[in-house]
């Protein structure tokens, strides 16, 4: 590693950004995981609005490819339209 202060900052912040974008991804993939394990159909729906959004802010934040949010929320919307 370089001994330049630029450098050094650099490397902190992206310690930081890489620390906070996992703890989102993670966060996300919680809340799938227990959104596909909901039966009732009202209440998955309800929940889908607040995954889609979590979904949404990772591509935004390129924790993820936009491509792979619109599978992931298109997914769960099939799954949750099968339901009775």
């Amino acid at each position: 590693m370089a001994n330049h202060k630029a450098t050094k900052k650099d490397v902190r912040q992206s310690r930081k950004r890489n620390e906070r974008n996992r703890y989102y991804g993670k966060t996300t993939r919680n809340a799938i995981r227990d959104l596909r394990a909901i039966t009732e159909k009202a209440a998955a729906e309800k929940e889908l609005s607040e995954v889609a959004s979590m979904i949404d802010k990772l591509a935004k934040r390129n924790v993820i490819h936009k491509n792979k949010a619109a599978n992931l929320k298109s997914k769960l919307a099939k799954k949750i339209s099968t339901l009775a």
